[in-house]
């Protein structure tokens, strides 16, 4: 069946959303994209005349759509050459969605998208669908052909399974590029105190170079040690401006909701450093450097409007 004017209509005004659902469920814009191209495809050949609630008929389609690729997305992390982690999004991407609330903002940050992969497939969904876009029980049950109340259960096991105790620190534009000054002035002083001060004593540094560039097997833990660490990667040498494409200038932005350190270089974004800032400090310090992973990135730092660099010339 062809899609007409009318149901081409209803598909784009919901795609927004489904974009950024299957972003949460799939730590991925690319592969968010390709299940709302799948669901669109679906969409395509359904009976639209037999569709009560196109939102509730879309969202099924695509959670289920998502649960299959998380199956297959499971297996081929156990393969991944290093650590993995989500594909970063800036500020102002639609894929990060509806952003009113903590728990909406806090659900896609990169820490959280990275705890959301100790979960079953179901609890994420379920946890996504509630916590994120507050979807009732019983719609999600639907949804997934469950019980509500093995919903209510599985929402609970899913909330214990990502909760840490810390709490974090909402940031505007001009507090990411406060904090990521002060980080990098630490960072790059030679005195390693003045680090461990900004990070909380249990701060994570993990990072993701998709085996293109040399990174460590597992991250590293502990203030002291984190220190030692960011103090190696950040101090600039010539190794570094070969793999990185040159000397390259150094931003402060907002991605995934948190601070980042942002490395562009020739135009394209290289790196990606983004702060977990929380009321004992930062506890997490991930690095993005897979090219794969920086494509969209890249495109949209070619279109957005940012600021003047913190280093010029790193």
């Amino acid at each position: 069946m062809l899609v007409g004017t009318r149901e081409l209509e209803v598909f784009e005004k919901f795609r927004p959303r489904m974009e950024a659902i299957a972003y949460r469920l799939l730590s991925s814009a690319s592969d968010a994209e390709d299940a709302v191209q799948d669901t669109y495809l679906r969409w395509q050949a359904a009976d639209h005349e037999n569709i009560e609630t196109p939102e509730a008929w879309l969202t099924k389609v695509l959670t289920n759509l998502c649960l299959n690729r998380l199956t297959s997305a499971k297996a081929r992390r156990e393969t991944y050459v290093g650590q993995w982690l989500p594909e970063p999004v800036f500020a102002g991407d639609r894929m990060l969605g509806p952003s009113e609330t903590v728990e909406q903002r806090e659900s896609v940050s990169i820490a959280m998208l990275t705890l959301m992969e100790r979960l079953t497939a179901n609890e994420r969904v379920v946890y996504v669908l509630r916590e994120a876009f507050g979807y009732a029980h019983s719609e999600i049950a639907e949804m997934l052909d469950l019980t509500e109340a093995n919903c209510q259960q599985i929402y609970r096991r899913a909330k214990q399974h990502l909760a840490t105790g810390r709490t974090r620190v909402e940031i505007d534009a001009a507090g990411a590029r406060r904090i990521v000054e002060e980080f990098l002035a630490a960072a790059l002083s030679g005195n390693t105190d003045s680090l461990v001060k900004m990070l909380s004593d249990d701060v994570v540094s993990a990072g993701d170079a998709g085996g293109v560039f040399i990174s460590l097997p597992r991250p590293v833990t502990g203030a002291l040690r984190v220190a030692r660490f960011l103090r190696t990667l950040l101090t600039p040498d010539d190794a570094k401006r070969d793999m990185i494409g040159g000397s390259p200038s150094l931003f402060a932005e907002v991605v995934n909701g948190v601070p980042a350190l942002v490395v562009v270089a020739a135009g394209r974004v290289a790196v990606v450093v983004t702060l977990e800032v929380t009321t004992d400090g930062i506890a997490a310090v991930h690095t993005l450097a897979n090219p794969a992973k920086l494509d969209r990135a890249t495109r949209q730092w070619a279109t957005a409007a940012h600021g003047e660099p913190v280093i010029e010339s790193w």
